[in-house]
């Protein structure tokens, strides 16, 4: 479904500052909501046609827990929350290594931490917003042209506008950021794995449970989120070259994953057959992105299209979110030299912080070698049936500032 475009007409007194954003997936909304609380004129651009509804499920923790409820968001999230109870590791035979509560493994929080679907969150996000920006959908940017006062954007859809500030919210493989700085290439770090993700039939019966099967240098799971009759599966792989040697093709892809995969026992087989049909496949590498600066002129990058963390660590969400806000927090009041700087300087750390939890993530997850695979298996079997209910230090390490004095901003007329 495409939804009509959404415009407004401003009705403030003084000129506001106007600001373009990339992408209406998380960190954009967020991003979106509080720079118009700070008195911005706020246009978001999104390809998508609509808000785009389902994907996998994402964790929100820590710091990120602090942003939703600030929206107001947290009862609707809580009543979202999926309350996933079990993950189970097995062996290359398909027999148990462990099941354990999931926050063992994650270093989540029982009763605090937050798990929903991927759409749940990002169409509560886009409610608490749609109101009160303009949402262009089924359009992108096309170019950039900062050599005046402002930025001059030229839309794929024909239209053509100055904004204040640019802010690209467009993901991982972002456009906005490739045309700022220049290819991927240089600000991906690739983690040494591939993976492909899609949905298949609850052959099993899971119910609010992970199992994960693992080889050295391979692992399938099947994610239940519920008591549905589908389920996520994941396969995931060592593979030396980074991504940019993939080809785009789907089929390529998937004959790659079955090679891979071919001599795989447990439910892998049965997997490797719903992948060859499935219609809602999804194959990337995995790693991260790290940059010098995210910022530019008068365009910044917020999200994953600046320090995506990669999902070994669980929090490229609460990043997205957090960031969000701080970039918002950092532009209120200040000119955008200014605001980006201080939205680098009060959240570099905490990024950084988090993106260093992928060695966890992936010695747990994915062992590589024989060895790796026995050690952890061992510590697996020795770890606690029941989570600490402390978190991990980097999931809280950001203390939010409080939301920015609006004095200098002139309100709207009574409506």
């Amino acid at each position: 479904m495409t939804l009509p475009n959404h415009r407004l007409t401003d009705t403030r007194t003084t000129p506001r500052r106007k600001a373009l954003i990339s992408g209406a997936g998380i960190a954009g909304p967020v991003l979106a909501y509080w720079l118009n609380r700070y008195g911005y004129a706020v246009t978001v651009v999104e390809k998508a046609g609509a808000p785009r509804s389902g994907g996998y499920p994402v964790d929100v923790r820590g710091t990120a827990l602090e942003v939703v409820r600030r929206m107001g968001l947290l009862p609707r999230l809580r009543e979202a929350h999926i309350d996933l109870r079990r993950l189970t590791f097995l062996e290359g035979d398909g027999s148990e290594v462990a099941s354990l509560h999931p926050h063992t493994v994650t270093g989540g929080v029982a009763g605090k931490d937050l798990e929903v679907r991927r759409g749940d969150l990002t169409d509560a996000l886009y409610t608490v917003v749609r109101d009160d920006v303009e949402f262009l959908f089924d359009d992108s940017i096309d170019t950039l042209d900062q050599s005046g006062h402002g930025v001059d954007v030229t839309l794929r859809g024909g239209s053509r506008r100055t904004f204040d500030v640019v802010l690209g919210a467009d993901g991982m493989h972002s456009r906005t950021r490739e045309m700022l700085f220049g290819p991927e290439e240089q600000f991906h770090h690739y983690l040494g794995y591939r993976f492909a993700v899609f949905t298949m039939p609850n052959t099993l019966g899971l119910s609010h449970e992970t199992v994960m099967w693992n080889a050295p240098g391979r692992a399938a799971a099947l994610y239940a989120v519920g008591n549905d009759d589908d389920v996520h599966g994941f396969l995931t792989f060592v593979h030396p070259e980074p991504p940019f040697d993939a080809s785009p093709d789907p089929q390529a892809q998937r004959d790659l994953v079955v090679r891979v995969f071919a001599d795989a026992g447990w439910q892998v087989p049965g997997m490797l057959a719903v992948l060859r049909d499935a219609d809602d496949a999804f194959f990337d590498a995995v790693g991260q992105i790290r940059m010098p600066r995210w910022s530019s002129g008068r365009v910044a990058l917020v999200g994953d299209a600046a320090y995506a963390p990669s999902f070994l660590t669980g929090q490229g969400t609460s990043l997205s979110l957090v960031g969000a806000y701080m970039l918002a927090h950092s532009l209120a009041g200040r000119d955008h030299t200014e605001g980006f700087a201080a939205y680098e300087h009060a959240t570099r750390d905490f990024v950084t912080m988090n993106q260093a939890l992928v060695g966890k993530g992936g010695a747990t997850l994915f062992p590589t070698t024989p060895q790796a695979l026995k050690e952890r298996n061992d510590r697996l079997r020795h770890l606690s049936a029941m989570p600490s209910g402390e978190g991990r230090p980097a999931h809280s390490a950001l203390t939010l500032p409080e939301p920015a004095s609006t004095s200098w901003i002139r309100p709207h007329p009574a409506r």
